[in-house]
């Protein structure tokens, strides 16, 4: 199955006074969705912003992307999104994740556990919120989470659920990602904590074809029913495609040719541009792209060109 191409533009890094403007204009250029992602430095609450964007915007999608789970308690979680999706018109994606910045876990003064617990924690999490979200029975006790249920009233609005996204970089979340998302994104790998030139070895080619292995693994028969998504770390507009990457490529600690084919750099003329997203999805079936906001206007042409194809 072809998933058609869509593009979402992100708020943060971007004044928060303009966020109602800028989700105004993301529309206007025909991004499908705005997203905000959940971290305690200098940009909005992720579910309120995407709030004041949906009540300003009319077709707009809106994806927390994503939100740390260690930070939120299910039931209370639960709430919001079913508050935001009715708010919406049922226009929410929920995206969450296990969290993995270690500086947001030191101010929040929460335990930095272990990639495996904080992905256990999170799958147990995902069961409890589908749970919850499609007013079913709760899962019993687990080793994390023992809550009652069930979620009153507002219910989300959207047929089916609200769709959710699971992102990561390595095996045991993209597998877990695979066996239980609606939307997959694939990111480098973060487990150090920190974003250094070690993530960017995990964002080649040859690495994300590694990573779709695992996703197949996790999904099964469901895999062709999966959307799948990637990030654009490194997007730029430019005739001069080889010399960019040349500079940028000794910072990811990977070779120029390696630092085009990464399905996280989007460098070149609009034309080398759409042709590359092209590939992507040919070669890993990803039609979900998401931007930086300071990018949005200068990727307008190749979301003209291709959103919806």
């Amino acid at each position: 199955m072809t998933h058609p191409f869509r593009f979402s533009a992100s708020l943060g890094g971007l004044d928060t006074a303009d966020l109602v403007t800028n989700a105004r204009r993301a529309e206007e250029l025909g991004y499908s969705a705005v997203t905000l992602p959940d971290h305690f430095d200098n940009q909005p609450a992720p579910l309120i912003g995407l709030t004041a964007a949906a009540m300003a915007t009319t077709t707009l999608r809106v994806l927390p992307l994503v939100l740390a789970n260690d930070y939120r308690e299910p039931l209370v979680l639960a709430k919001e999104l079913a508050s935001l999706d009715v708010l919406s018109g049922g226009r929410l994606d929920f995206g969450i994740g296990a969290g993995w910045m270690l500086t947001d876990y030191e101010q929040a003064g929460i335990g930095y556990d272990t990639p495996g617990t904080r992905i256990r924690r999170l799958s147990e999490s995902v069961d409890i919120l589908r749970a919850l979200l499609n007013g079913t029975e709760v899962p019993d006790s687990g080793e994390f989470y023992d809550i009652a249920g069930p979620l009153a009233a507002p219910l989300p609005v959207q047929p089916g659920g609200i769709p959710l996204m699971l992102a990561g970089g390595k095996q045991k979340m993209l597998t877990l990602a695979g066996e239980k998302a609606d939307i997959v994104g694939i990111n480098p790998g973060l487990t150090a904590g920190v974003i250094d030139e070690r993530a960017g070895r995990t964002a080649t080619a040859e690495k994300t074809d590694e990573k779709l292995t695992w996703i197949r693994d996790g999904a099964g028969d469901r895999f062709d029913s999966i959307e799948l998504q990637t990030r654009i770390h490194l997007a730029l507009i430019t005739d001069s495609r080889e010399q960019v990457a040349a500079e940028m490529a000794p910072l990811l600690g990977i070779s120029p040719e390696d630092a085009l084919a990464s399905p996280h750099a989007l460098v070149g003329t609009v034309q080398q541009c759409i042709d590359e997203v092209q590939r992507w999805r040919e070669r890993w079936g990803v039609s979900f792209v998401s931007i930086n906001g300071a990018d949005m206007e200068h990727f307008a042409p190749i979301v003209e060109a291709l959103a919806g194809n």
